[in-house]
């Protein structure tokens, strides 16, 4: 169960931000109004995270301070369910489930997001795509959440992608952003593509979330906790 706190009309909401990264959801819940706070265990974040960060477990942060927000997003590592994991055989944590049950202790809203190879781990989960906001990308995320969210239409993926790690032509206008050795000038582009020209590394803008993805969700997370607050 969550549970909805009332906001004062001074203070804009606060969402804690695990699993942070380079921030891409952290700055499209800014745009919504929020107050941010990020968590890794990466402290290498820290060089380009845009708000507050702190180097840290996040299952552990947030069982400590989790009560102290007004919504909880989280963005466990996906490694575990990407297919590329079929041919490098690595082993990685499987963080859906304890993040989830730590959410449910601590008892605010909250928001989990992975990619679309985890959607049996996930609970009636919401896709989102570049082309629902404007952008020219294919980016497939799924969102559950504690709370009833809708998605915009999701245009056909009629437009032709480029290849991995070349630069988007009339032709073929819609960028393929995934890892591999790339130049600073697809660097660049897939940042803008993306919306977040703050990011300067490869692996940054590979691994980041679109900021139009937690806007649009962070829009629909504020009217659900006015509403179950004052209903309270």
């Amino acid at each position: 169960m969550t549970h909805p706190i009332p906001i004062p009309p001074q203070r804009r909401p606060r969402v804690l931000d695990l699993y942070c990264h380079r921030g891409g959801m952290a700055m499209g819940y800014h745009h919504a109004g929020f107050d941010v706070v990020g968590v890794d265990l990466d402290p290498d974040c820290a060089t380009e995270y845009p708000f507050t960060f702190i180097h840290g477990d996040a299952i552990d942060y947030l069982y400590a301070h989790g009560h102290e927000y007004d919504l909880v997003h989280g963005s466990p590592p996906c490694q575990q369910y990407s297919p590329l994991n079929a041919y490098n055989h690595k082993t990685y944590p499987d963080l859906i489930a304890p993040t989830r049950t730590a959410m449910r202790a601590v008892g605010r809203p909250y928001v989990i997001e992975n990619v679309e190879a985890a959607r049996p781990e996930l609970i009636d989960p919401t896709l989102l795509c570049g082309p629902m906001f404007g952008l020219a990308m294919y980016r497939h995320r799924l969102f559950e959440t504690s709370f009833p969210i809708t998605a915009p239409a999701h245009p056909g993926h009629g437009p032709l992608c480029t290849r991995n790690g070349y630069l988007p032509t009339a032709e073929r206008p819609f960028m393929t952003i995934t890892g591999g050795r790339h130049s600073k000038a697809w660097q660049r582009a897939a940042a803008h593509a993306m919306g977040t020209p703050w990011i300067t590394t490869i692996q940054g803008v590979c691994e980041a979330i679109p900021p139009a993805y937690a806007h649009w969700i962070g829009t629909q997370v504020r009217t659900h906790i006015t509403t179950e607050a004052v209903a309270a």
